[in-house]
């Protein structure tokens, strides 16, 4: 059975609610990683694994356990590149996905932005999860899970 994994502790619900409706109507497993006990949506189909707290406890777990033919829901640009790297999907709960064409450039507006925060310059994360959000999100994780399921038939 295919899973899809969530980065779970900076994941919008929005997002997470439309991973688990994709869940029931195309039977696949989606197992939430968080550092901190998460409710739960109440389906067979969803597990939760509590990691110990740490840095990059999550990201570790999801690198360690995801599989190619597998995707993982992330906004965590470094963790995007160990995944993609690795041979697993990886897609930010915004609808963009990652991959090695986009990779060095996300890396790159990721430091950037970093820096500039640091020195005072840019204010803090990204806008509020929306509509737009919402439906380019869904848009690209029925596009990734229709191509995960051609090039890695169960």
């Amino acid at each position: 059975m295919m899973r899809v994994w969530i980065d779970a502790d900076a994941c919008p619900k929005a997002a997470k609610d439309q991973v688990v409706k994709f869940a029931l109507k195309r039977k696949f497993e989606v197992v939430m990683v968080a550092g901190v006990s998460l409710i739960k949506p109440n389906f067979a189909l969803v597990k939760l694994i509590v990691v110990p707290s740490g840095p990059d406890a999550a990201d570790d777990y999801l690198v360690e356990h995801a599989v190619p033919g597998e995707l993982v829901i992330c906004s965590d640009v470094p963790l995007a590149d160990r995944l993609v790297k690795k041979g697993v999907a990886a897609l930010d709960p915004r609808g963009k996905e990652f991959d090695a064409q986009n990779m060095g450039e996300r890396l790159a507006v990721r430091n950037l932005f970093t820096d500039l925060r640091e020195q005072g310059q840019a204010g803090g994360g990204q806008g509020a999860y929306g509509d737009r959000e919402k439906q380019a999100f869904a848009n690209s994780l029925d596009r990734i899970l229709t191509r995960l399921a051609r090039e890695y038939p169960v």
